[in-house]
């Protein structure tokens, strides 16, 4: 089951987990990740490195599409040209930085075909980048750099990715039955897939559940085989076989409108609001296995030297994200904000989801902020459904939303590149310079350690002005149902490939 609905299966345009789950599913990369986030070789069947760390060369296996034609090289050269193109306003185009000419191409300064990436013949693919980039191998098995077949989106044109008949796979399972807006729909075993031996199931079937009690009596009657669970469910059910703790290595964080909005774009304010949310109470409430956050990277998520990547973000730049909250200190800037802005008041709304936790969380922090400034504040909610909200936050129609990231790979740029100043992701449009050039050294660097000090310097710099404000690290609570085997799970991201009941 999932949560939320759909909002698109075009990879190029795929922004969110629900979207990514099923896209990671039904296409395939140079890379599949396994368990633990490990790289399996994908379509790639050897991977040369040049000496100076610049030029990729894939050898890919012989493949094909799940309506049985070829599958080449020059799919993987249209799918990257296709997302960097700026007339498909991809927002994971930023990803594509530091391949040849991929920045150029994105700002509209180069040709599309100038892109570092070409076909050598029908199974060798050569990626040539501008520096060395010491992720790049991680980002290869993220679906954003899967192929797409050319001959699809030409035939579907703007309804391709719309729903699964739009659509062509070369995954383990194609998509069946998404008609673009409805709640359910199936998987299905491709029998076109490269591998199709070691795939164990034939089908796998999808529903939307918005409440956690119905989801779970669905469960108990054999009509679900795996269930997200809600706090009050978290505690009944935690000794019971099936429970499964499950890190997504995401933080839900407020983002605030800063160019729409006077009062937000004012730091005190920020600050203030900051200060009033009770984290931890949040996270009772939410349940699973959440905690309390004070930084947007989440925690072990990357480590450095030994320890926690957390740990080198100073103590400073934490405080304005206590546990419970800091009612005294939340009043006084709020004062000295409305001060600054010549009010005595203000009114706002915090948009989020029309799920079970949207709702939670909309209700736990309108009480937080009524109750720190009474009326200074005057403040409303509005839940949505996934893909509504989605597209106000990406339209900048909101005040306050509630936005959760997971990482597209194991380390704190897939976080930090989220809040420079031009980043499609920047939904607020908090702006800082020197954050924009800490993260973007960090990219160029060959020192290690220059790179850990250039993200954690820029990520304090982030927390410090209450750019954004950290609520909680997410950690589900499933109950899987234990004839289910095989289920892999990474940041939130299912693999299906190797699944089967015992």
């Amino acid at each position: 089951m999932d949560s939320a609905e759909i909002p698109t299966m075009d990879l190029s345009k795929a922004t969110d987990a629900a979207s990514f789950n099923q896209i990671s599913n039904t296409m395939e990369g140079l890379y599949r990740l396994g368990k633990n986030s490990k790289l399996e070789k994908g379509l790639a069947t050897s991977e040369k490195v040049s000496k100076d760390g610049k030029t990729y060369t894939y050898t890919l296996r012989k493949s094909k599409w799940s309506d049985g034609s070829e599958l080449t090289a020059k799919d993987f050269v249209y799918s990257w040209r296709r997302t960097v193109n700026p007339k498909t306003a991809s927002q994971y185009s930023y990803l594509f930085s530091g391949i040849k000419n991929a920045d150029a191409i994105v700002a509209g300064k180069k040709p599309v075909n100038s892109l570092g990436i070409k076909a050598v013949g029908k199974y060798k693919l050569v990626v040539t980048l501008e520096r060395r980039i010491s992720y790049f191998d991680k980002l290869m098995g993220f679906a954003v750099f899967f192929p797409q077949s050319e001959k699809a989106v030409n035939k579907y044109g703007s309804k391709y990715g719309t729903a699964s008949k739009y659509m062509l796979y070369n995954g383990p399972f194609k998509h069946v039955g998404w008609t673009g807006s409805n709640l359910s729909w199936k998987m299905v075993k491709n029998p076109y897939y490269w591998d199709k031996k070691d795939v164990k199931l034939d089908t796998i079937k999808w529903s939307v559940q918005k409440t956690p009690s119905t989801a779970y009596n669905l469960y108990q009657s054999n009509k679900l085989d795996a269930t997200a669970l809600d706090s009050s469910q978290t505690k009944q059910l935690k000794n019971q076989k099936g429970y499964t703790e499950l890190n997504q290595g995401a933080t839900f964080y407020l983002q605030f409108n800063i160019a729409k909005n006077k009062y937000l774009a004012n730091a005190n304010i920020r600050k203030a609001l900051s200060l009033a949310v009770n984290r931890k109470g949040l996270t009772t409430t939410l349940g699973g296995n959440n905690q309390p956050a004070n930084t947007l990277t989440p925690t072990q998520l990357t480590s450095v030297n030994g320890e926690d990547y957390t740990k080198l973000i100073p103590s400073s730049a934490e405080t304005l994200y206590p546990s419970s909250p800091n009612k005294k200190e939340a009043v006084k800037y709020m004062n000295k904000g409305l001060k600054e802005l010549g009010v005595s008041k203000f009114s706002f709304r915090i948009l989020s989801d029309d799920t079970d936790a949207g709702n939670k969380t909309t209700e736990a922090l309108q009480s937080n902020f009524e109750s720190t400034f009474g009326s200074k504040v005057s403040v409303s909610v509005q839940n949505l459904p996934f893909k509504t909200r989605l597209s106000r936050s990406t339209a900048g129609n909101f005040d306050i939303v509630v936005s959760g990231w997971s990482a597209d790979f194991a380390d704190p740029i897939s976080f930090l590149d989220l809040f420079t100043s031009t980043n499609s992701e920047n939904n607020g449009k908090w702006k800082n310079s020197t954050y924009d050039k800490l993260v973007a050294d960090s990219k160029t660097t060959s020192s290690a350690s220059k790179r850990w000090s250039d993200l954690s310097k820029a990520e304090t710099i982030l927390l410090k002005d209450a750019g954004i404000s950290p609520l909680y690290y997410d950690t589900n609570v499933w109950m899987i149902r234990p004839s289910v085997k095989g289920v892999i799970q990474n940041r939130g991201t299912w693999n299906f490939k190797d699944a089967y009941i015992k």
